[in-house]
């Protein structure tokens, strides 16, 4: 009897391997090792959340925190910031991250469902925060843009909101309009005209930046949703269109352009590219090891806005080409993981919470490059900051709310993959 039904059981294994494995083949499922150990014949152990994917984020905030301090530490010397205490960022920034931390944890117990639901709600908020913005005596001016409301313990950037909102709203948007995504009036015509209000809040600031990756977005979830190819590439050449007639008809944006052309020209140096040339001079004089933790020589007024737009320009500087190298290897591997967290939700049937994940991963993983870009030199320079890690409290805010609704996203694809519900 024994061996009989251990023949049985091998006959059970082999028949149910071979199912999961089409099934994974037609990308309906997971590969066959997250259901069963065919070398043992035991179900394997899933763990409840994706614990590789906090570890890198905790890792890239800690590291955006050691830096923003020692890119800070030195700025009360200058009489710009002579009445603040050399910690006095890094407590605002710990500050973020704690109050960012909180709120993700409350993120990250609310069902996607619930998400699903509130989506339309959340991105009509982020308009109207984007238009109250812009309201006098309500938005604060930061070098000639009107991009932050005053909440007191941190300045609130409804951008930021904006590209969380417009995840929500497009997957949700994609998932209603599946039915009909080959008609353009009906599917993408719609929710290019909500980009494109966005868009000109956005230029009113002015932040052509956030509206660049919020456009990005958008643009990726209708193409990952199914949008005809065709229509897609129309879109992309209005969109692509309209940033170069902005360029045209806006002096100071060609300037900057003819600066990222040529950094070392006389003319651009002491100008518009002031900060890209210092930038260029931090990689060089970090080489392959760095001069040192607080080693850095440009964060000492020479770099504007060391903190923020080019805090990599600083890692650089003090950590080499390894430091630099370490933080492109970890946000490559974030955003390849955010995707698959998606790809696995589609594969469910949850294809909200797939294109919801998916736009992270293209919000994550483009603003970062952007951001690398820029200070390496190789994209026109564009106030963006590097995700997890630049200072800036709403920025640390919603990126680690984004990333609880990722984790939440790939909680319930376990849930499902154990045969329970989302």
């Amino acid at each position: 009897m024994t061996a009989m039904a251990r023949f049985g059981f091998d006959a059970f294994k082999a028949r149910l391997t071979g199912l999961f494995r089409k099934d994974a083949e037609q990308g309906t499922a997971v590969p066959v090792r997250d259901w069963i150990n065919v070398s043992s014949g035991q179900p394997t152990k899933l763990q409840g959340f994706d614990q590789p994917l906090i570890w890198v984020v905790v890792a890239l905030v800690a590291l955006g925190l050691v830096m923003v301090y020692s890119a800070t530490v030195a700025l009360p010397d200058s009489p710009k910031f002579a009445k603040y205490t050399p910690t006095f960022f890094l407590t605002r920034h710990i500050l973020s991250i704690v109050i960012g931390t909180l709120c993700a944890l409350v993120a990250v117990q609310i069902p996607v469902s619930v998400w699903e639901r509130l989506s339309p709600w959340i991105f009509v908020a982020s308009l109207l925060l984007l238009v109250l913005v812009l309201v006098p005596h309500v938005g604060k001016v930061v070098y000639g843009a009107r991009r932050w409301i005053p909440l007191g313990v941190m300045n609130f950037q409804p951008s930021e909101l904006a590209k969380l909102a417009i995840a929500m709203y497009a997957a949700g948007y994609m998932v209603r309009k599946m039915d009909v995504k080959e008609n353009f009036l009906r599917a993408v015509l719609p929710m290019a005209i909500s980009v494109a209000v966005i868009g000109l809040l956005l230029l009113a600031e002015p932040d052509m930046g956030a509206f660049l990756v919020i456009a990005a977005i958008a643009m990726g979830i209708l193409f990952l949703g199914g949008v005809n190819g065709r229509m897609f590439f129309l879109i992309t050449a209005v969109l692509v269109g309209a940033f170069v007639l902005m360029i045209t008809f806006s002096e100071w944006r060609r300037e900057r352009i003819f600066a990222y052309l040529n950094p070392w020209d006389e003319k651009y140096t002491l100008g518009k590219a002031y900060q890209l040339s210092h930038s260029l001079i931090a990689f060089g004089r970090g080489e392959i090891f760095g001069q040192g933790l607080g080693g850095s020589v440009e964060k000492l007024h020479y770099l504007p806005e060391a903190h923020t737009d080019f805090l990599l320009a600083v890692i650089g500087e003090e950590l080499g080409f390894i430091g630099v190298a370490c933080v492109i290897v970890a946000f490559f591997w974030l955003a390849r993981r955010v995707f698959h967290i998606g790809r696995q939700a589609i594969a469910l049937d949850r294809v909200f919470a797939g294109l919801f994940a998916q736009g992270i991963g293209i919000w994550m993983g483009g603003q970062a490059f952007i951001n690398m870009g820029v200070n390496l030199g190789v994209l026109p320079t564009k106030g963006l900051t590097l995700p997890l890690m630049s200072y800036g409290g709403s920025a640390i805010l919603m990126n680690l709310v984004a990333l609880a609704i990722v984790l939440r996203v790939d909680i319930e694809n376990r849930q499902m993959m154990r045969g329970g519900r989302a």
